[in-house]
């Protein structure tokens, strides 16, 4: 093909056009012709539609027409001629096709005929875009003169009517001659002319000329023109030097404008409406008024966006003027009829600006609130003033319907609209209303603005304080609450006085200082449970839309409750002491929702309460029964049973609604019925589910019955990242964690499927890796032993794996798989499988299985590692798994295949780890009894110092000397008070004291045989005192005990105490005997105390599970004499403080009621750690905070330390001093003593918040530096404050 004939030419024009249209965009955008050239020669690499332009089709079929018989040719000359260099494969082959035909006479002729025509196309197309470049330019002239010979017809004065005008050029003699034209003394014809030619003036000629203030002067005259052309001309230089001048002349512009204004109300020429006449907006002066206070407003809502690049007077001469404006009253007017009430300015503005949105500008940055706060206070409070009167006027109007409030919110709604024309006084007033109470409404959300109160009002003799405005607000919410019913708030509805009041006070509840000053008060809070205390007295309200009335208060009563400050004020009122003698607010609210859940209300039985109700109000409640002192209070209410009442109800509701049939009339009607009884099930369960956030909450929540069902709940939550409420800025974490502390809740998780999806996650991060992450380099190896991907899981299974008593239903009994063979597509799916795959590596099938064996294996040693912490979780692996074995085998196995040295072991991240938990496994003893390897390498010839070993007894390198038994010191008076203690009157008050005494001046004193003396002693005193006997004694029998056998888990313990005891010097090598039947003496004496219970939990069946530490601990505290520790255990049984001492005192026992034995959670957790919880958040807050953080609870830990009365965290001596504390001192002392504990690891808590490993932290390390009796006084003090709750709570255990 030789060329290209015309009409090709013409059938390439549209389609070239197409292909320059679709990338305009791209070449447009191009910083250079180079870059544009770049673009289109890269197109088809970043166009995705490159080869569906028509163009690039009509290319390819002309290149295959012109050169497709050459190809065919040269592919066939290839491919037939042999040896040729082919061998590379089609790569080759194309090149060389490719090669060949670039080379022949068609491609070069069909290149040049191509280029020619592309050539002519495009110049044909320049040429057009040039033609219709001139049109358009033409047009445009056309278009700007007709838009300038019409200027004067034009009704917008607004700033943006200055735009798009052509300007005609002066100088300082035609400004000059225009100026005097525009004299006042002019004729109207004149001056008329010599505006028109200003306006056409460029406003930098205009506003640099040198008679600028005498034609501001006129400028000003003109504005205030009877004649409408002079007015809107004026007006309309006005708007062009708004947003065309410098700042100073903007300035002058306004406050001329200002005054202008200002003017038309103060003085009798300028006609002004009065308020009985009302506002007809289509009057000729009305428009002329309207139009500058709209251009004012406009500025108004502009300014704030530029005038900090201004000097600060700037911005002051604008905010007084405008102040000064809106402070003139009809008062200040000169008209003789001052018996009318005429119309002021703020009325006009508020037509405009409804909600004050200038002032919301204006309020929002600090340097401009400054100012304006300052004027205000000192120079225009009576604008403030005039606003609360207004609201005053509002309210106390007896003419206002609600009905008419209804139409009001409506027209302010259609205000903007051509419906209406009119307005009269009574709208009027209702919209400067409005426009007062969104000013004051941001007025309150600063300090300086608060401050301004009181205020005084005309015709009140007492000035209106801040906190009678805030209960003048609640009161309005009630008095028109009709227009915000069922809560949904459309936009017509936004302006009705409810909504507005809401938006208000929510507004405050969002800024803790606001709140705290306007809303945390005993008067505010009466306010708003005004509506609920004549409810609950039986009274009918006169308000229409009660419920609305009553959601609106619960919503601002769950902001309030929601916050620390609001809690406590809801709980405890202003005045703790006068709240102790009345019934607090909470109280109340908590009667209310009792009473509504359970249909009890007189007043609303005519209407059945909407979910909407019930809801909102459980929700108050809900943030306070999730923290331990709200639940405090309102535990007299049952609530818990109240709400599970409800939604066993609703579940039963929902199964008896019919099915929808398709095509049935009742369809629709049924479908909707069964949808809102499943959203009022929801939330039900969901409330419900809060309970869970404390552990005596927890308990509460087992005893309904619906644990499973909220857990499962919290889990579909869970896995879709749901908040857990408006209100909480944390997730789920501490619940969970929370909820995992404790039998029932561990079942209850992993029946819901909860530790399932956890495990899995677990290992898609270990061995599959994130399947959205996009490999572009290879995954780095981690350097960590726990990588930063994995942590997130890791401090999961740590907080779900934190109690023996969740271990034990998780793992308990059950065998490791161990299987011959296992498939890289098999995923764990419960923790035994992670124990089996990650921890106990037996068989190379296990390590051949994981991808990355080291990273993973490392994992799993971690988690071991933090698991053996706990004592009891520790003997349930070992004697089920025999874990110690394994670790030493593998050991065993890891060591170099040297001639010279063959028993040397290879150092690497596993064998460290490795040797670190075989040491923490047979090492008991607090920070400075025992020794534990680092799990780091040193630099050097000697990266690892701590000795290796395969098998036990551990090294002597890790072994401390036994104790030597030092001759105690002594203290006379307190030896003379133990040896006289026959029975004497005051003795055991006197003791105290001493004990006190010397805990505090000579604490090595107590210890040993002192020790031992001191504790019979009380013990004695005390179980002889029927008073304080809590419980039936323990009846002491030798026989039959021989029949009773240990189980695994008590064998290795015994193991374990009599190694621990011949570290601390305190036991003889044949002791494991003499402990084995002191403890089946305990247990034998358990086994009478427990009653029969029908329960599925495996903690349950049967007698105590872990090891009895709190007798081991005794057994020690003798020095090994089992008779004497088992009459001590005897006496000691009969004590309250047993129950929370020893753990085993109370399992299954006949001592608890029904509900509480079968909840498998023991008073430890739900009293004792309850009460540290709720002390916690009072006295070391830091810390409490710090938990909440990390998603770890207090109740976790303290109930691991007491569990195994401190062993491994403090020294044997402290040990001590803490079971001689809570003896002597008494049961609720456990609780200060974990207090005491927290605050001495306050620092280190907070730091390793940071780090995100506090849970690991806690339980990994001792507590160094710690003495029981450096905080006795502070536990005192603590005893002082809280001893009553805490004693009458332990007490009450019984019921």
């Amino acid at each position: 093909m030789s060329h290209l004939s015309s009409k090709v030419e013409s059938e390439l024009q549209p389609l070239l056009r197409q292909l320059l249209k679709s990338i305009k965009e791209r070449i447009s955008g191009a910083p250079s012709v180079e870059c544009a050239e770049e673009i289109l020669l890269h197109l088809e690499e970043t166009d995705e539609n490159f080869h569906n332009y028509e163009l690039v089709k009509y290319l390819r079929n002309y290149i295959d027409t012109a050169l497709g018989s050459v190809i065919d040719e040269e592919t066939e000359k290839c491919t037939a001629a042999e040896g040729r260099s082919l061998g590379s494969g089609q790569d080759t082959l194309v090149q060389q096709v490719t090669k060949k035909t670039r080379e022949s006479e068609e491609y070069k002729e069909m290149m040049k005929s191509l280029k020619n025509t592309m050539m002519i196309v495009v110049e044909s197309l320049i040429n057009k875009f040039e033609e219709d470049q001139l049109k358009k330019e033409e047009l445009h002239r056309r278009k700007q003169h007709e838009q300038h010979t019409s200027y004067c017809m034009d009704s917008c004065s607004d700033s943006g009517s200055s735009f798009n005008q052509s300007y005609t050029f002066m100088n300082q003699e035609q400004l000059q001659t225009i100026v005097g034209k525009m004299d006042p003394s002019q004729p109207k014809e004149v001056r008329r002319e010599a505006l028109q030619t200003l306006c056409c003036a460029p406003p930098s000629d205009v506003l640099n000329c040198e008679c600028w203030v005498t034609l501001r002067k006129h400028l000003a005259t003109a504005l205030s023109d009877p004649d409408p052309t002079l007015n809107d001309k004026s007006l309309r230089f006005y708007a062009k030097t708004f947003s065309s001048s410098t700042f100073t002349t903007t300035r002058e512009t306004y406050t001329s404008l200002a005054k202008h204004l200002e003017s038309c109300f103060t003085s009798q020429q300028s006609p002004v409406p009065t308020l009985f006449a009302g506002i007809d907006i289509t009057s000729p002066e009305i428009v002329q008024l309207l139009k500058k206070f709209r251009l004012l407003n406009e500025f108004q809502k502009e300014v704030p966006s530029f005038w900090i690049r201004h000097p600060e007077k700037f911005m002051e001469e604008i905010v007084e003027s405008t102040l000064s404006l809106l402070s003139v009253t009809h008062e200040q007017n000169r008209r003789t009829e001052t018996s009318c009430h005429v119309l002021e300015p703020i009325y006009f503005l508020a037509l405009l600006d409804t909600k004050a949105s200038w002032f919301n500008k204006w309020m929002h940055g600090y340097y401009s609130r400054t100012v304006v706060l300052r004027l205000l206070e000192n120079k225009y409070k009576s604008l403030i003033n005039a606003a609360v009167r207004q609201c005053l006027n509002y309210f106390d109007s007896k003419n206002l319907e609600d009905d008419d409030t209804d139409n009001l919110s409506t027209m302010l709604y259609h205000l903007n609209g051509d419906r209406r024309t009119y307005y009269t006084g009574h709208e009027l007033q209702y919209i400067y209303f409005v426009h007062s109470l969104c000013l004051l409404g941001r007025l309150l959300m600063y300090t300086r603005g608060r401050k301004l109160f009181p205020v005084k009002v005309k015709n009140r003799k007492e000035p209106v304080s801040l906190m009678d405005l805030l209960v003048l607000l609640i009161q309005m919410m009630y008095q028109h609450p009709k227009s915000a019913q069922n809560g949904n708030i459309t936009q017509t509805d936004s302006y009705a006085p409810a909504n507005l009041v809401m938006e208000v006070l929510r507004m405050l509840c969002g800024r803790k200082e606001c709140a705290t000053e306007c809303l945390y008060r005993s008067i505010v809070i009466d306010s708003l449970l005004f509506p609920i205390s004549t409810l609950l007295k039986g009274e009918q309200m006169i308000v229409t839309g009660i419920e609305t009335v009553l959601i609106n208060t619960a919503d601002i009563l769950a902001r309030i409750a929601s916050t620390d400050r609001g809690l406590s004020l809801l709980l405890f009122g202003e005045n703790k002491k006068e709240a102790a003698r009345n019934c607090s607010s909470a109280q109340v609210i908590a009667e209310f929702t009792k009473r509504l859940l359970d249909g009890e209300l007189p007043t609303l039985v005519s209407t059945e309460p909407t979910p909407a109700l019930k809801g909102a109000f459980i929700f108050v409640c809900r943030q306070m029964y999730n923290t331990c002192e709200g639940l405090e209070v309102l535990m007299p209410y049952s609530l818990h049973e109240a709400i599970s009442k409800a939604w066993k109800k609703a579940c039963l509701l929902s199964e008896r609604i019919p099915t929808p049939i398709a095509g049935s009339e009742s369809d629709s009607s049924a479908a909707q019925e069964l949808q809102n009884t499943m959203i009022l099930e929801e939330m039900l369960l969901d409330n419900l589910l809060n309970f869970a956030a404390t552990p005596k909450g927890l308990l509460l929540l087992q005893q309904t019955g619906a644990l499973n069902e909220c857990v499962v709940f919290m889990f579909s939550r869970f896995t879709k990242k749901l908040q857990v409420s408006k209100c909480e800025k944390f997730g789920y974490g501490v619940m969970v964690t929370q909820v995992a502390a404790t039998a029932p809740g561990i079942v209850a998780l992993q029946s819901s499927g909860f530790i399932k999806a956890l495990v899995m996650e677990l290992w898609s991060v270990l061995e599959c890796g994130r399947d959205d992450a996009r490999m572009i380099n290879p995954k780095p190896t981690p350097v960590e032993p726990i990588d930063r991907s994995c942590q997130k899981s890791f401090l999961a299974l740590v907080n779900l794996l934190s109690s023996f008593y969740a271990v034990y239903e998780l793992i308990g009994n059950l065998p490791l798989p161990n299987k011959a063979s296992y498939s890289l597509r098999e995923v764990p799916t419960s923790i035994v499988d992670v124990i089996d795959r990650l921890i106990i590596m037996n068989s190379n099938a296990k390590i051949h299985s994981l991808f990355n064996y080291e990273h993973s294996h490392m994992f799993g040693v971690r988690l071991l590692n933090v698991m053996c912490c706990n004592l009891d979780i520790l003997l349930l692996l070992e004697s089920q798994y025999h874990v110690s074995e394994i670790l030493l085998n593998a050991q065993k196995e890891n060591v170099r295949e040297n001639l010279e040295n063959p028993g040397d072991f290879i150092i690497d991240g596993l064998s460290v780890e490795r040797n670190h938990i075989l040491v923490r496994m047979n090492l008991i003893g607090g920070p400075s009894e025992r020794i534990l390897p680092q799990r780091v390498l040193q630099k050097g010839n000697d990266p690892y110092r701590w000795p290796l070993f395969s098998s036990y007894p551990l090294p002597k390198y890790y072994l401390r000397e036994p104790l030597k038994n030092l001759a105690l010191k002594q203290d006379n008076e307190f030896n003379k008070l133990l040896k006289n203690s026959e029975k004497q009157r005051g003795w055991l008050e006197n003791c105290k004291k001493h004990f006190c005494r010397i805990m505090i001046s000579k604490p090595d004193i107590i210890k040993g045989s002192i020790l031992v003396e001191l504790l019979e002693k009380v013990v004695d005193h005390l179980s002889d005192n029927p008073s304080e006997c809590f419980f039936t004694p323990y009846e002491a029998s030798d026989t039959s005990v021989k029949h009773f056998n240990h189980s695994p888990i008590q064998q290795l313990g015994i193991k374990m105490v009599v190694r621990y005891g011949r570290s601390l010097g305190l036991l003889k090598d044949d002791s494991d005997q003499e402990l084995a039947v002191l403890l089946m003496h305990c247990e034998r004496f358990m086994k009478q105390q427990q009653t029969t219970i029908s329960s599925s939990l495996c903690c349950l069946q049967g007698g105590y599970i872990g090891h009895d530490w709190f007798a081991s601990t005794a057994f020690l505290i003798m020095s090994g004499d089992g008779e004497r520790t088992l009459k001590f255990l005897h006496q000691f049984s009969s004590l309250l403080v047993s129950a929370f001492l020893w753990l085993p005192r109370l399992h299954s026992s006949m001592h608890l009621s029904v509900e509480n034995a079968e909840s498998g959670i023991h008073p430890v957790y739900s009293c004792t750690a309850y009460y540290i919880e709720m002390l916690l958040k009072t006295e070391v807050p830091l810390v409490f905070s710090a938990f909440r953080m990390s998603g770890f609870t207090p109740s976790q830990i303290c109930q691991h330390w007491l569990a195994q009365c401190f062993w491994n965290y403090l020294n044997w001596t402290e040990i001590g001093h803490y079971i001689a504390v809570c003896i002597i001192l008494g049961p609720d002392y456990q609780v200060y003593m974990c207090i005491a504990l927290l605050k001495h690891l306050e620092q280190e808590i907070l730091h390793h918040m940071q780090t995100q490993d506090l849970q690991i932290f806690l339980k990994e390390e001792a507590v160094h530096g710690f003495h029981v009796s450096s905080y006795l006084e502070f536990m005192e003090n603590l005893e002082r404050s809280y001893r009553t709750t805490i004693l009458t709570e332990m007490e009450n255990i019984k019921s």
